[in-house]
């Protein structure tokens, strides 16, 4: 239990809230996860349909329940949704959907979460559990709003019909960048064009049978410079040099980019779209300008969709950003077990982009946050 059997609130019914509300109540500590939609998983049912983990099943599952072998390798968008039910229904976690909580105060040695419909909900530990891909950030860019095309964010695609035939320019190279261009060139649009600002790292999925996932938690703690220099010499003996097609290899190295929270992009049909001619790379976008998209370097391109994979953030500012808690980036100064010292009592999870793999974080995260909580109620 908390200090005085109040439950401890939980902030978002994702893979992280849920996680720690389960390695809570192992503890035999309650817990109430606070949802502002109207189910779990919220996140992941709105992401693009043929989206699959770029983690193994079997380095993806929460404690406690093991994901059904029947769901593949990779699992699937819709298979993981019906994963965290299961698992919300497996551990019996306690969900508040439609709570919506606005800000976190501290009072005295409390923490106050002020919600939606005048709701204040007090408690001696609150876990943030947001999501890394809170709100959608689309650039400011020069002349936006002047576009005659079409402009959306990512987070608004879904599958590629309505893009038949027409031509698309994907903003971002990172994986759901090079997802959604893939997916578009193999489904009918006229033509599409994938604007690059900082060449990604390419990798293929598996290699032999072995993920690369396996590889990025054998080498994570190891020198950057000696585990860039692996990644180099096995890109180099795998894969394809795209430079003439507008795509070159980066130059700075692998394990040091991910260290500066650029993940490499797994190759799911990138690679053969570019080297086909399908998906033409073409240099950043500096502006628009009516129908025109002006590019880093002089050029241009008249696309009549533009789709943002511009990433998102945190999202932490209004419910958060008055504590102290965040660094210039919006993100939260300590993570898991540890608190900041002017937030006794706060935990984050959820908030890095691992190499090693999101879900597998977050399953290590939660009890290790839940032995904190309940060593500070001690």
């Amino acid at each position: 239990m908390s200090d005085d059997g109040s439950p401890v609130q939980i902030i978002g019914a994702g893979p992280g809230g849920l996680a720690t509300a389960a390695a809570l109540k192992e503890r035999g500590i309650s817990a109430v996860v606070l949802e502002k939609s109207d189910s779990v998983g919220a996140s992941w049912r709105g992401h693009y349909d043929r989206l699959r983990l770029h983690t193994t099943r079997a380095l993806s599952a929460l404690p406690g329940l093991p994901i059904p072998r029947e769901y593949g390798r990779w699992v699937a968008r819709d298979d993981l949704v019906r994963y965290l039910e299961a698992y919300t229904a497996h551990h019996g976690i306690e969900v508040a959907t439609g709570v919506e909580v606005d800000t976190v105060e501290r009072r005295d040695d409390r923490w106050v979460l002020h919600a939606n419909g005048g709701r204040r909900l007090t408690t001696p530990a609150v876990v943030v559990a947001t999501g890394y891909n809170h709100t959608a950030h689309v650039p400011d860019w020069p002349g936006r709003d002047s576009f005659t095309g079409e402009l959306l964010h990512a987070s608004r695609y879904r599958e590629p019909s309505p893009y038949a035939g027409r031509n698309v320019l994907v903003v971002g190279a990172g994986n759901t960048g090079a997802e959604i261009a893939a997916e578009l060139a193999a489904h009918g649009a006229g033509r599409v064009r994938l604007a690059v600002r900082t060449p990604p790292h390419l990798v293929r999925r598996t290699t032999l049978g072995w993920p690369a996932q396996r590889s990025a938690i054998l080498c994570r703690r190891l020198p950057a410079g000696l585990t860039d220099r692996i990644a180099a010499q096995f890109t180099r003996a795998s894969l394809p040099d795209l430079t003439a097609h507008g795509l070159p290899r980066p130059e700075t190295g692998l394990f040091t980019r991910a260290r500066e929270g650029a993940i490499p992009v797994q190759d799911v049909g990138l690679i053969r779209a570019v080297r086909r001619g399908h998906v033409e790379p073409v240099p950043a976008v500096e502006s628009f300008d009516g129908p025109v998209v002006r590019l880093a370097g002089g050029g241009t391109a008249r696309p009549d969709v533009v789709i943002a994979a511009t990433g998102f953030r945190r999202g932490l500012d209004d419910l958060v950003g008055h504590l102290g808690v965040l660094d210039a980036k919006g993100h939260p100064r300590a993570h898991g077990r540890r608190t900041h010292p002017s937030a006794p009592g706060m935990y984050f999870t959820g908030f890095t982009n691992p190499i090693s793999g999101m879900l597998r974080e977050l399953a290590l995260d939660a009890p290790r946050i839940a032995r904190a909580i309940a060593r500070a109620a001690a």
